[in-house]
This record gives C-alpha cells, sequence and structure tokens, in this order.
C-alpha cells in the first residue's frame, strides 16, 4: 500500500516532540500512529526538556555504573567505549511479534536441518540444492567435524537473526548468526537502563520480561550434563574481544563459570578446566569464539586462544558445544538466496520469514542480474556475512566499486564468478530516536535470539535494536556510529512477571574448587597489585607531608627515603608517579581479567581510583599539595578494599585476593623496617615508620618510652595483633592457606602449607633484639619463595 499523502499529519495533531518524517515504526500502512506506541509518546510529550534529561540520565547513569562499554576498533587499535545507548525503546505489538517468532521458529530449524546435512550425508550439495563450491570452497566449513554427529543430535542451540522491516511494512531477514551470536547480554542491560529511564511507564505497560527465556536457556544447559561434578561454561576469547563485557555479564546472571582456551585442557579425549583443586571435568561449552580458534591442533594452527584436543573430544562424545564447532558456515551470506528452495525441500513450507533479495554470482543469470541491476545492489565476497566497505565502515553500492585491475563490471563479476553475491539495498523502516530533544526518525534493525529450550526453540520476547547515527541504513553498526535500543513487545493484557530466582527448594551448591586457576592467579595479583599501590601512597604521603615544611629534597630524611623509593622505581618529584599508575592499571587489568567474580561496585569503586590517580599525575604539585592528593587516594583505595571485604563472598577467590594482599603487605614492612631501623638511619626515619604503618597513636598507649628501635620493630614486626606488623601477615597466611583445597593430603601438609607454618612459627619466637638487617633480608627472600610455591601449587 502506498504511503499517505502526509504521514506526518496524526502525530502533528496529537502534538508529539517530532521532526518532518515520523518514523514508520510508529505509523500503520494508513500513516496512523500504531496503538502500540501512543502511551510512551504521551508521555514523552508531556515531559519537560528537564525531566526528560534527568530520566536519561538516570539511565546513563546505570550503564556507567554497571561498567557496560565496547571494544571499538580503529587505525589506533581497540579501545573501550562507552556503551552508546539510545533511550526511547523500540515498541512492537505482541500480535505482531507472535508471527515473526513463528517465522524464526522456522528458519531455526532450517538452519539445524541444514547444517547437519553439510556435516553428515550432504545430499543437498549431491542432489543439486546446494552448489559443491559454496560448501568445499568455504572457509568455514571445517573438514575435520565432518562426520562427528553432536551429542544430544543438535548442531544449534543459540542462534541470532538479523531483520528489519521495509517502509511497507513487510519483515525481511539480512543474516542468520550462528557462529557465536552475540548481543544478548547487552539486551538485558538495555532493559534495566530503559526501565530506569520509564520506570512508571515500564511498571503500567505490559512489556514481555526477558528473564524466562535466559531461565528456560539455563534449564535447558544444565540438562546437557550428564552429572553433577560436570561443569558449564562461556568460553570467551578473552578480555581482548569486542564482546567481552556481555561474555562476563552473562556468565554472571546465568551463574556459569567463564573460561578461557588456557583454561581448559584435554585429558585422555575429555575436557578438563583446570581449578586450584585440580582438573575438574566440563561437559558444556557455550562458545563466544569463531570455531577455527577453538583447536589449534586440528583447525587453526595459529590460534592461540583454543585448547588442542578439542575436536577430539567431540569425536568421543565428551562435549557439548553451544553452538557445534562448524556453524558458522550457515553466516554464509549466499545461502540466503537458497533458503526458499531449501525449506520447500527440508521443511515442506514456505518461508515464513523472506530472506533479503539475494543473488548468488556463480550462477550466469543471477550473475548478468546483478551486473544489469549494479546500481541498486550491494555486491560483496560470497562466503562472507560482511559487505565491501567504503573507508568509513559502511557497505557502498556495487556501481562505486573500483577494481583495482580496470576492469569492467562484468569483467570482474565473470572473473570471481561464484565468489560473488549482490544483494537489493536494504530500505530500513525508521523508529523515533531522541536527537537534540526531538523525536527524528532513525533507520532500525532488531537482532532477536533463539534459544532451544528442552521445550524446542524459544524466541526472546524483545531484543537489541541497532539504530543509525544518521539516514543512512548502512551506519547502523556501533563501530560506525549507530546505537542501541530496547525492544519492548508488549501486550494488551497483564504478562507473567518472572525471575532466575529458583522457585524449588531444593538445590545444588558448588564445592569450592571450581575456582579456575587463571581467575586465581588474577586475584592474587590482583591484592599484591591493590597492596603494593598503598604501600607506595603511604611513603609518598610521608614524604611530601615533611616536604612541604622545609621544601629541601636533599635534607637527610627526605634524601634517605628517596633512595629507598628509588631503588622500587618511584619517582617522589612527582604528584603520581608512573610507576604508581602502573601498579594502578595493573590492578584494573587482573579485575578486568575476572569480571564475572568482580562485583560491579567494586569494579566502579578501582576505575574511580584508576582515574582519579591519573588526574593527581598531571596537576599535583610537590609538597601539601600531594600529600592531600595522597590522602585522597588513600581514601578511595580503602573504599574499594572496604567493599572487597564486606561484600566479598568468603570462597576460595577471596582467600587468593587476601593471600595476595598479605603477602605483598610482608614484603612491604618487611622492606621498610629493613631500610629505615638500620644504624645509618637518620633522625625521624623511626616516626616517619610509624606514621607509614598507620601506627603513631598505637605506639603512644603501647610503650611508655619515646620512639626507640626496639619499640618499632617489636610493633610493626612481631606484634601478632597489630594488623601491620610482619608477624600478622604471617599468622593470617598460615590460616588462608589451611583453607585452600589440597592444604592436607592424606594427612600431610602440603608443600605450601609446611612453609607458611614454618615461616610463621620462625618469626614468632624471635625477639625485637634479635631482629638484624639479615634477618629482613632473609625474610623478604622467604616471602618471595612462598609466592613462588604459591603460584607453583594453584595458579600454573
Amino acid at each position: 500500500m502506498s504511503p499517505p499523502d502526509d504521514p506526518d499529519s496524526e502525530a502533528r495533531s496529537a502534538g508529539y516532540r517530532v521532526l518532518p518524517g515520523v518514523a514508520d515504526e510508529m505509523l500503520d500502512t494508513q500513516g496512523n500512529v500504531r496503538p502500540v506506541w501512543r502511551p510512551l509518546l504521551s508521555a514523552i510529550e508531556t515531559m519537560s526538556d528537564e525531566e526528560l534529561h534527568e530520566r536519561f540520565s538516570r539511565a546513563d547513569r546505570y550503564l556507567r555504573d554497571a561498567g557496560v562499554f565496547y571494544r571499538a576498533y580503529g587505525a589506533g587499535g581497540s579501545s573501550e567505549r562507552a556503551w552508546p545507548f539510545s533511550h526511547v525503546p523500540v515498541l512492537i505489538s505482541e500480535t505482531e511479534w507472535q508471527v515473526l517468532a513463528e517465522g524464526l521458529v522456522q528458519r531455526a530449524n532450517l538452519l539445524e536441518a541444514v547444517v547437519a546435512d553439510i556435516y553428515s550425508d550432504n545430499k543437498l550439495v549431491q542432489e543439486g540444492f546446494l552448489p559443491p563450491q559454496l560448501i568445499a570452497s568455504n572457509p568455514e566449513f571445517l573438514r575435520p567435524l565432518v562426520g562427528i554427529k553432536p551429542v544430544g543430535g543438535h548442531y544449534l542451540h543459540f542462534c541470532s537473526f538479523e531483520i528489519g522491516r521495509g517502509p511497507d511494512g513487510n519483515w525481511w531477514v539480512l543474516a542468520d548468526r550462528t557462529q557465536a551470536p552475540s548481543g544478548a547480554g547487552f539486551a538485558l542491560e538495555n532493559r534495566v537502563a530503559t526501565a530506569r529511564a520509564f520506570s512508571d511507564l515500564y511498571a503500567e505497560t505490559h512489556v514481555h520480561r526477558l528473564a524466562s527465556f535466559f531461565g528456560a536457556f539455563r534449564k535447558a544447559l544444565q540438562s546437557k550434563a550428564r552429572s553433577s561434578d560436570e561443569r558449564i561454561a562461556v568460553l570467551s576469547p578473552g578480555p581482548a574481544n569486542e564482546t567481552y563485557f556481555e561474555h562476563a555479564y552473562i556468565a554472571r546472571y546465568l551463574g556459569i563459570m567463564l573460561l578461557e582456551g588456557e583454561d581448559l585442557t584435554v585429558v585422555d579425549g575429555k575436557v578438563m578446566v583446570r581449578t586450584v583443586a585440580g582438573l575438574k571435568p566440563v561437559s558444556v561449552l557455550w562458545r563466544r569464539l569463531d570455531a577455527a580458534f577453538a583447536d589449534p591442533l586440528e583447525l587453526d594452527q595459529n590460534s592461540y586462544i583454543g585448547t588442542p584436543g578439542m575436536v577430539e573430544a567431540l569425536r568421543n562424545g565428551a562435549v557439548t558445544f553451544v553452538n557445534a564447532l562448524g556453524s558458522g558456515i550457515l553466516e554464509t551470506r549466499a545461502l540466503l538466496a537458497f533458503m526458499p528452495t531449501l525449506s520447500r525441500h527440508l521443511l515442506g513450507e514456505e518461508l515464513k520469514l523472506p530472506s533479503i533479495a539475494t543473488w548468488w554470482c556463480g550462477q550466469k543469470a543471477e550473475r548478468e542480474h546483478v551486473a544489469r541491476n549494479l546500481d541498486r545492489m550491494v555486491v560483496g565476497s560470497a562466503f562472507s556475512r560482511l559487505p565491501f566497505f567504503d573507508d568509513n565502515g559502511r557497505s557502498v553500492l556495487g556501481s562505486r566499486y573500483k577494481d583495482p585491475q580496470s576492469r569492467s563490471i562484468s569483467e570482474w563479476l565473470e572473473a570471481e564468478t561464484g565468489n560473488l553475491v549482490g544483494q537489493e539495498v536494504v530500505t530500513l523502516s525508521t523508529t523515533p530516536a531522541m536527537v537534540d530533544g526531538r523525536l527524528t526518525p532513525r533507520p532500525m534493525s532488531l537482532r532477536v535470539f533463539a534459544a532451544r529450550t528442552n521445550d524446542g526453540w524459544q524466541i526472546m520476547p524483545g531484543g537489541f535494536a541497532r539504530i543509525g547515527s544518521g539516514s543512512d541504513a548502512s551506519a547502523i553498526a556501533m563501530q560506525s556510529g549507530g546505537s542501541a535500543a530496547d525492544v519492548w513487545i508488549v501486550s494488551d493484557k497483564p504478562v507473567e512477571r518472572t525471575s532466575l530466582l529458583p522457585a524449588e527448594e531444593t538445590f545444588t551448591r558448588n564445592m569450592p574448587g571450581s575456582l579456575p586457576s587463571r581467575a586465581a592467579d588474577n586475584l592474587f595479583w590482583l591484592g599484591r597489585y591493590i597492596e603494593r599501590a598503598e604501600g607506595v601512597l603511604r611513603i609518598l604521603r610521608a614524604w611530601h607531608s615533611r616536604y612541604a615544611e622545609s621544601a629541601d629534597p636533599s635534607q637527610p630524611l627526605l634524601a634517605f627515603v628517596s633512595d629507598y623509593l628509588a631503588a622500587i622505581d618511584v619517582d617522589p618529584g612527582k604528584g603520581a608517579p608512573d610507576s604508581l599508575l602502573r601498579n594502578i592499571d595493573s590492578a584494573v587489568y587482573s579485575a578486568s581479567n575476572i569480571r564475572d567474580r568482580f562485583s560491579p561496585d567494586g569494579w566502579l569503586a578501582l576505575n574511580d581510583l584508576s582515574k582519579t590517580a591519573k588526574r593527581f599525575h598531571e596537576h599535583v604539585k610537590p609538597g601539601d599539595d600531594a600529600a592531600h592528593a595522597m590522602t585522597i587516594l588513600l581514601r578511595k583505595l580503602a573504599g574499594f578494599a572496604g567493599l572487597v571485604h564486606e561484600n566479598m563472598y568468603r570462597f576460595t577467590g577471596w582467600r587468593f585476593l587476601t593471600l595476595g594482599r598479605l603477602i605483598e603487605r610482608g614484603l612491604h614492612m618487611t622492606r621498610l623496617l629493613g631500610h629505615m631501623t638500620g644504624p645509618d638511619a637518620p633522625d625521624g626515619a623511626l616516626d616517619m615508620l610509624l606514621e607509614i604503618g598507620d601506627n603513631v597513636m598505637t605506639h603512644r598507649r603501647r610503650y611508655n618510652v619515646s620512639t626507640a628501635r626496639l619499640t618499632v620493630t617489636d610493633l610493626l614486626a612481631l606484634d601478632p595483633l597489630n594488623p601491620r606488623s610482619i608477624l600478622f601477615q604471617l599468622n593470617e597466611i598460615r590460616i588462608e592457606v589451611e583453607q585452600l583445597p589440597n592444604a592436607m593430603v592424606n594427612g600431610q601438609m602440603s608443600n605450601l602449607f609446611r612453609e607458611a607454618m614454618r615461616l610463621h612459627s620462625g618469626l614468632a619466637v624471635l625477639t625485637p633484639e634479635t631482629m638484624t638487617a639479615d634477618t629482613y633480608v632473609n625474610l623478604e627472600r622467604e616471602l618471595e619463595k612462598l609466592s613462588d610455591i604459591l603460584a607453583r601449587s594453584y595458579l600454573s
């Protein structure tokens, strides 16, 4: 149906704050505002600019505090960017969504049938339904997987579909995503952020919730584990991946492990995860890395993120991949041209939701059609899911393609034949986005998710909308400046409100040994870096406080302490030295590798500390200014430590974090005492040492004499009740080590437990009079040795 003469008329008469050209998503084919949109638009119309700003700020603040980000790639490398959120949701009626869902369920079943044939009987090629070239020459066709039937019989378990609506109201499938579909976690965060912005409206509107979708999929994953001892995990490429935040978020949301390839090993044909309690079996891996990288032994030998032997484990039926390795072949763009025929052949049905018009150039008639209609075609690789791009990352019309060999269009198409595919230029419908305080139409596509549950395929009631930054429909990707919006599926009656909290009274409690060794390593070093930063901050604050009184760094005490700082690569002449920033950045990096085990509050506090330290690095002057800055950083660091101490569950991970802090604090105090209690220490060194150890008041209450080497040694080295003393650290280390897995085996102490006991008892029997410079040197060496034994025992 042709559009009305003035599609803006109803919106204008209703007073909605729109710019010329009302978004197509708001209007039906008669040009009237769809009923599903009216409550939201009416509510926005009654809001002042100040109220809208406050509402949108709430949503932005939530995303910022939650640490939601994506990784952008450019000429200068990659960087973390704030999540590009579009505040106005996309609204679709429940009735319309049901039709879409039926079409997507059919499509998921069709894709399952196609990939099952490709890796088994290959009848589709034999009988002429698929060209041999599209399979045999496809980089996503993984020959080692041929003949390997997945555990449970299914290749696909979690898919996504890029869909778009044309201005005529019809929906089209733009692409199928089966390799490692992303975005489901971001859809959850979009929902929370949008609910913050429109909390009143969201509560009143019958919007379908997302939790039931994830709950059903989690049950399906759990049902694939053959015993309670077998683990389920998200397999991630690591923090450098553009959607790593989502990997960690999904793992935390579903309560499953987040692993990387280096966490896994294959032993006797079984997949095992390296944990602090030894090797533990893994039976289900929701992979978020491309299949070819999963096994450098049989697939891509250049992969550094895979696990050798993974394909062999599949042959043994020892592991289930979500989705099966090799299923990425379904993302081949040229397959879209054959989907109608394949649906009729395999399902006996016409496609309920058609694909975007596609022509594979390996066939003469189709190649000639593309050549004749090049001005309205996007031409690209037949095997890729991505089109050709211009310098701005946007897809280009075939007529703008410049062949480096100066061939004509026909010559180019003839030479490349089956390597190219042509698709009609997408004219996407538009949805309202808030731009400069006005609802402005922007092109939109949806990413919709399908999960195989115990009751069959289930479609997420909502999804992930990608909104263009301008009128160009090719610039909807976030890498090209696009943004993301929530999708509300609205019913005309109340909907069920579900959550992932279990309704059953029975439950399974995971054992502490589930902590992967890599996660323990990052927690241990997070503790060390944080404590190292605190030690440096305390020394610098004391140094600058004294410098403020004389402004003479050459005075004996300041020079003496400067020598110590120089030995640990700290320049007190800078407000926040480079080495301090490196320690804090290293702590942030360690925490970033365990986002699934790290609270959002802890992450926010750590990043706040990092940002403040960087600001002081540039703008703080030596003396009072720097001493005040160090105090602020110490308070922020104390806030982070308090969050960890008060909120972190006393699981195995907490023990490794604590052991890192204890060992580093013990080393810090050992080195300081060895340097500042010697015979060459200048006047004031002992008082400064008490200040650094935060024990000035304690010393005054505990001893009835002035500061002396023996009293300071007694308090900071040998007092078992002083949380800053060396003996206190060793006692706590002994206690924590005793609680680690395998600390006692067959009644025998582990090497680590034995060394911790020996180190503690060796110091406990000493007196201040027997503490010499050699004692501190030996103690430092023994603490480093203890750290090495811990690493060999649990972190390798």
